[in-house]
This record gives C-alpha cells, structure tokens and sequence, in this order.
C-alpha cells in the first residue's frame, strides 16, 4: 500500500503534484530539490518562488534536499525533472535511487537529445526495471496548483500501476482517466510543445485564426504519424494527452513554447529569447531531435521541419510559412 510518495524535483510541475498528492491526509509527501541554493530558498519561503509565486507550500509537504532521506522510506516516486537535465541528474544519484525499488510516475515532456529516448526510458536505462508510469493531458501547473479543474490521463504497460496511480492523484478537482500507451503518450507530450512553438510563430505574425486552426488541424496528423511509427497508438493522439494538452500548450498564457513562437514571429532572435526565461523549454530542444529521426524515417513533418529551419538555420518566419503553402497539392486523408 502506498502512504509515503517523494517527488523529484521541485519546478512547477513537481510542486503542483505534491500539492495534489498532499491534500489527501492519508498520505505523506516529500519534495527533494535537485539544486542546493533553490530548493533552500524553497524551504525559507515555503513556496516555489521562481515557478509558482504566490503558492504556499503546506507544512504536511516536507522539503528536504537529501536524496538519501527523500528516497529512503519512499513507496512511490515522481519524477519531474526536465528532460534535459534528467540523464546527469539520475547518473549522479544513481546508487541511491537503485537502492528503492518503489515504482515511478514521470510527468516529464521531452525527448533526449542524441538518443532519441523518451523519458521513462532513461531512467529504465539509469535506475533499472520497475513499474513506470506516464502523467500527462492539459494541466498547466500554475492551474493545478491553484485547485482548478483538470482532467489528465495515466499511462502505463502495467495496468495495476496505472489504476494505482489513478487512484492516488484523483481528487474532486483532478480527474484521472487510464490509458495502455505509454508511448503515445510520452510522444504526444513532446511533440506538443513543437507544435506550441509554430503556432506561437503563428500568433507572432499576426496570421489569425484560420491558419492557426489549420495549422494545429495539419500538426496533429503530424503527430499521429510518428506515434504510429514508433508503436503508440493513433487514437491517444485524439485524447487528452494529444489534442487536449496540444490545445492547452498553444492557447494559454502560461505555455514557455508559446511565447518562445511568438517572439520569434514577432523578430526576436532564439539566443536572445531563451536567455530571458526562468524555466526549460523542451519544445526548442524536441523539436531539433524529432527533425533529425523523422528524417532519418522518411516520415513527412513539414511543419515540425519548418519550425526547425526557423530555429535552427535562421530561416525566416514569413518564408517557412509560405513554403508551407505553397507545397504540391494533396487529399486531406
């Protein structure tokens, strides 16, 4: 039975699930922060000051930044380190993470760079086989944290584990739905936040709604295509994890890759943008590795290759968007 969940990592997303997790009396939670001068600025404030200002972070969470003590009595784990980090934050603690063989819950988006691997297979690769599990659907931690209503799906090759953790992250604020396709689901939620970059572009330039909802119309049929290339499932791509998070990421104030599109369209340059903001944005890394293996498949992306010529070889916004137009006549199906 599960009593005492530690989360990894104490960003948004990381803070948000603990908050979930800690308004159930019967459980104790933890928060490990990664990075010493932070997570001790965490624990004077009791608050994630950088990433959710204005949260209090009740005394029943206990913040500690001794992984050791955060893992030790642990039944459960949530990670939620971004991807770009998470490989050299798991290889430095690998011993002590090996040590517990509780079953993990990523909500981590992303892909890592050179390998192409998704998440919960790094850390199958670092920490070792156990039951893995994927959280992910349009849940902005900003709104979770503040109790709003949200649906999300768990997904996972172990069906027990996904009914548990189903069970333990549902409340009358955050419904929880179960789905066997882990990789579809950890897929969509990196592809997502590519496509949050172009309509970002979009927005940027002022092109308004009709190619906006062509162009999240178009990208989703670019998302299915490499889930199903990979072995997920089309239909995860109509559901929360796909279309849901993919309308959250490129409609709300929050979304980090839609404000990085819309600067860009709007004449920013990338270096410049990504050196004003506080939190990762996976979308500017995924999208140049989803550019690179979707070549190397043969696999039609135009818009994701676009928005990577914008990023990554300075091609000009207004050019990528008619080079999208303009491409040869096609059928919609």
């Amino acid at each position: 039975m599960i009593r005492h969940i530690t989360v990894l990592g104490d960003g948004a997303m990381g803070t948000a699930c603990a908050l979930v997790l800690a308004s159930k009396p019967e459980l104790r939670v933890t928060i490990w922060s990664p990075l010493e001068d932070y997570g001790r600025l965490v624990q004077q404030r009791r608050e994630s000051v950088r990433y959710l200002p204005g949260v209090p972070i009740p005394e029943n969470i206990h913040l500690t930044l001794d992984l050791a003590e955060a893992v030790s009595q642990a039944d459960a784990l949530v990670l939620a380190i971004p991807t770009v980090y998470l490989r050299r934050t798991l290889l430095r603690n690998a011993d002590i993470l090996r040590s517990n063989s509780a079953a993990i819950v990523s909500v981590i988006k992303g892909i890592e760079q050179g390998t192409f691997l998704r998440p919960t297979q790094i850390m199958a690769e670092i920490v070792g086989p156990r039951p893995y599990a994927v959280l992910a659907g349009p849940s902005h931690a900003e709104e979770i944290s503040r109790g709003l209503p949200a649906s999300v799906v768990v997904a996972s090759h172990d069906k027990s584990w996904a009914q548990a953790v189903q069970l333990l992250f549902m409340t009358d604020r955050l419904r929880v739905y179960t789905n066997p396709d882990p990789v579809g689901v950890e897929l969509c939620g990196a592809l997502k936040n590519v496509v949050a970059i172009a309509a970002g572009i979009s927005d940027g330039l002022g092109l308004g709604d009709n190619a906006k909802a062509a162009l999240l119309t178009r990208a989703l049929v670019e998302v299915k295509r490499f889930v199903e290339a990979h072995g997920g499932r089309g239909e995860t791509v109509y559901g929360l994890a796909g279309i849901g998070d993919l309308i959250t990421t490129c409609t709300s104030v929050h979304g980090r890759n839609l404000r990085v599109g819309r600067a860009i369209g709007q004449g920013q340059k990338l270096a410049d943008i990504l050196n004003t903001m506080q939190q990762t944005t996976e979308g500017v890394w995924t999208c140049r590795a989803v550019y690179h293996h979707a070549s190397q498949l043969g696999l039609d992306m135009p818009i994701v290759a676009e928005v990577y010529r914008v990023l990554y070889e300075e091609k000009s916004p207004w050019e990528a968007v008619r080079d999208l137009m303009v491409r040869e006549a096609a059928s919609e199906y």
